[in-house]
């Protein structure tokens, strides 16, 4: 399929960028406001586990935490998990109205040939996957290969069909705000639902300037085309003002329009312990225990 990007992406101006972006981090809301911003972020979560150790049991457990993560709490958006575990997911989640993510394309690396990331892809879906997160092939990307990795992207929307796609973009081995905003550019021309800034399998995981180049580039492909796309972040996202951040940054850049689970998503393992946590500080006046809190 021939290349559909521009002719080039903007620059990025890295220090501009960096000094915006930290100014999201120390904006200040309270009371309603702030309980509502964390039910938001409650809503917006992909509650995840990839690990080597995840076994039928331990994803029915973090199932029940995210169809149930305390009294008046909402639920979580989705549970992301592995494709062998998709089936599993589903049935614990049945008649939650959560869904299920799963990773595919070989997760975390992405090296791997076409047809065995469409049968990564396929087997997921067979099982009931409502979305799917693919990692591109950094390696294609950084050596210059674009159209590789655009066609691989297409491929794979092609098998999702209605099924949502999220593109992970692993910004943490790009090197460079620009390459950020190139490879950001490539996923939404080729198909992608959503773009994603990380694995969570690295060392760099999501950051508020990454989000905000990727953010930049939703924006700038709406306009374009009248089309909105996602955006999630994964991996480093562990509280409460972490992820209030990240709203305020959609909300700043995108608008309201984009402040919903349809639009934005963070994937995270321990983020919800403490939006419960500090839910019910603003609701009792004082921190409950990690141990009234359902355990994944």
């Amino acid at each position: 399929m021939p290349l559909l990007l521009s002719p080039s992406s903007p620059p990025v101006d890295a220090v501009m960028l960096e000094a915006r972006a930290a100014g999201f981090a120390k904006r200040s809301i309270k009371n309603e406001a702030k309980l509502a911003a964390i039910d938001l972020a409650i809503r917006c979560i992909d509650l995840t586990t990839l690990e080597g150790r995840d076994s039928p049991g331990r994803v029915r457990s973090l199932c029940a935490k995210a169809a149930y993560p305390a009294p008046g709490a909402p639920r979580v958006a989705a549970v992301c998990v592995y494709p062998n575990l998709v089936a599993v997911a589903k049935e614990a989640l049945r008649g939650t109205g959560v869904k299920v993510a799963s990773v595919a394309t070989a997760f975390p690396s992405g090296l791997s040939s076409l047809d065995v990331k469409l049968r990564d892809t396929e087997a997921a879906l067979e099982s009931g996957a409502d979305e799917i997160d693919m990692v591109i092939d950094r390696g294609a990307f950084l050596a210059g290969d674009e159209q590789h990795v655009f066609d691989e992207i297409v491929a794979v929307k092609k098998l999702c069909g209605p099924v949502h796609l999220k593109a992970i973009l692993e910004t943490g081995e790009l090197g460079s705000y620009d390459a950020t905003r190139h490879a950001s550019d490539l996923a939404l021309e080729a198909g992608a639902d959503v773009i994603k800034t990380s694995t969570g399998k690295i060392g760099t995981s999501a950051t508020l300037a990454t989000a905000l180049v990727m953010s930049e580039a939703i924006r700038d492909f709406a306009h374009r085309t009248g089309e909105r796309r996602g955006l999630k972040v994964a991996g480093g996202v562990r509280n409460t003002k972490a992820a209030i951040a990240y709203l305020v940054l959609i909300d700043e850049t995108l608008g309201e329009a984009w402040l919903s689970p349809e639009m934005f998503r963070i994937g995270a393992s321990s983020l919800l312990d403490d939006l419960l946590l500090q839910r019910e500080k603003l609701a009792t006046g004082r921190y409950g225990s990690l141990d009234y809190i359902a355990k994944d």
